[in-house]
């Protein structure tokens, strides 16, 4: 039987037109929801993290520096989702492709030509987490000396935005591909960030969920996660 080319043509475009999600990796849960399976508290730090509801609970310790909660794996290239509930008074973010300090780190993380001293402490590119009007979404360089990653925050009065909605559920999405990182919420395209110098140095690491510092006599302040899940890109 003969097939007609109008069928195969269409057949040919379908198969163009597929998502990339099977070639590229299948979607992998980070979190069970019931346990930290998975995960491992940062050596530096003092939050706390358990699950409640079904959810990854950080809460801050008074004088605690800056805690995270590591997954074990490590990953390079990928396509990284989750949802997130910070309360407003709380600076809060995920690291990705990001590690605990080493001897060799301290030399190129320090500032103004000196070593850096904060050895184990986490870092490399943090996608920001903050109530709105903020930042959030932005790409910030945790304790590597640079600062803000994404240029907007500092040359854009119009970076700070309300696609975070204060109080409630907000997902987050974060495609990391080389040197370029992207980052949505509830939709929203936020930064689109390409940084060769970054990449040199942190092409692959872990995941990371912050629970920020607080100064003493404040807080407690809480974030949550949920709904974590990744998918290789490589």
């Amino acid at each position: 039987m003969k097939t007609h080319p109008i069928i195969l043509a269409a057949v040919a475009l379908a198969t163009l037109s597929m998502p990339l999600a099977a070639a590229e990796g299948e979607w992998i849960s980070l979190f069970d929801g019931k346990t930290l399976k998975g995960w491992k508290h940062s050596s530096l730090g003092t939050a706390s993290y358990t699950v409640v509801d079904g959810t990854i609970h950080g809460e801050t310790v008074d004088g605690s520096p800056n805690s995270f909660l590591l997954s074990e794996d490590q990953f390079g290239d990928f396509e990284l989702e989750f949802e997130v509930k910070v309360h407003d008074q709380l600076n809060s973010g995920v690291q990705i492709r990001s590690r605990e300090k080493t001897e060799a780190d301290l030399a190129s993380s320090g500032k103004d030509g000196k070593p850096a001293t904060d050895l184990q402490r986490f870092f490399g590119p943090q996608v920001e987490i903050e109530a709105s009007p903020g930042q959030a979404g932005y790409i910030y360089g945790e304790a590597t000396g640079l600062g803000w990653l994404s240029p907007e925050p500092q040359q854009k009065p119009e970076a700070s935005h309300s696609h975070l909605k204060n109080g409630e559920w907000n997902k987050f999405r974060v495609v990391a591909k080389g040197a370029r990182i992207q980052t949505f919420i509830n939709g929203q395209a936020v930064a689109d960030l390409t940084h060769e110098g970054i990449y040199a140095t942190h092409p692959k690491g872990h995941i990371g969920l912050q629970v920020h510092g607080i100064k003493k006599g404040t807080g407690p302040f809480d974030v949550a996660w949920r709904n974590i899940r990744i998918r290789s890109l490589e």
